[in-house]
């Protein structure tokens, strides 16, 4: 099995102010979505400009630090915020909700097509592609600060997390699994949920929407395309990973919240993707030829 390092996750502080790594990741996402839509408006048939994916990009990220942080309140966290509200701020200890950013990202698209005058469906389809290498991002955060654990595993390629080598913050993560599982002495061997979340909801994910949206294709397809993919993958690393301790398994002794919160994403992009080729519409993202 694989040792799990010792990463402080503070990359550097002076003064009061800390840089740490789960924040710098949500930048690298940020920036290589701009970075990534840029490259899509430099087509010579698109209808995008690379003004208007500056705009889009930043209506986007405040759609999912509000919405993931409100969506992690609403969804995960209501107990920790009563025992103490200081929690609210404290994003830099983790609590984002994927699925309470998207939430997020879809009220910013309503509003930035409105401004800019464009059909909403157009707006996803443009971004569907974009947030993959984002939510990679996201989840090696996740790893470096030692949350979201899977189930133990003896498999090789599981890892050994020792609270004694670790940090405090990883290592109070890690004896909060322990005293929740009964491993005494606490040494955990458990699958990196965060790193297989990463490969599939963030690369895989990433590859399959930015090969499928390099042609044509019909409205709505690659916005159904995303929430599809996404859901699927999510719900399968789901039977993984430990499931919140506030909230356990919701149904059956193994559906949790995020499968729950998944399965509508699976409906919808199924449903967006047959109405789609059904209807067999034009992107407005491309200028008629």
């Amino acid at each position: 099995m694989i040792p799990y390092p010792s990463i402080d996750p503070i990359i550097f502080s002076i003064g009061p102010l800390a840089v740490r790594w789960y924040g710098l990741m949500y930048v690298i996402g940020f920036v290589l979505a701009w970075w990534l839509g840029r490259r899509r408006a430099a087509a010579s048939q698109s209808t995008w400009r690379p003004i208007d994916v500056d705009d889009l990009i930043f209506f986007a990220a405040i759609g999912v630090i509000l919405g993931g942080r409100i969506g992690w309140l609403l969804f995960y966290g209501g107990e920790q915020v009563l025992a103490d509200p200081v929690t609210i701020v404290q994003i830099w200890k983790g609590g984002m909700s994927f699925h309470g950013g998207l939430i997020g990202v879809l009220l910013a698209v309503v509003i930035f097509a409105r401004r800019r005058g464009r059909r909403m469906a157009d707006v996803a389809d443009f971004l569907a592609p974009l947030p993959g290498l984002g939510i990679l991002a996201g989840r090696i955060g996740n790893f470096i600060n030692g949350e979201l654990w899977g189930k133990p595993t003896q498999m090789p390629w599981g890892f050994i997390v020792d609270p004694q080598r670790l940090h405090p913050v990883p290592a109070d993560e890690a004896l909060r699994l322990c005293s929740r599982f009964g491993i005494d002495p606490c040494i955990l061997r458990v699958h990196a949920s965060q790193l297989y979340e990463g490969l599939l909801e963030g690369l895989v994910l990433f590859l399959i929407l930015w090969v499928y949206t390099s042609r044509p294709r019909p409205r709505l397809a690659p916005s159904g395309l995303f929430l599809l993919c996404y859901g699927v993958f999510r719900f399968a690393i789901e039977f993984v990973r430990v499931p919140d301790e506030n909230r356990g398994y919701l149904l059956f002794d193994w559906l949790t919240m995020g499968q729950i919160l998944s399965l509508p994403m699976i409906l919808a992009g199924a449903a967006m993707m047959t109405v789609a080729y059904r209807r067999n519409e034009r992107s407005g993202n491309l200028l008629a030829v």
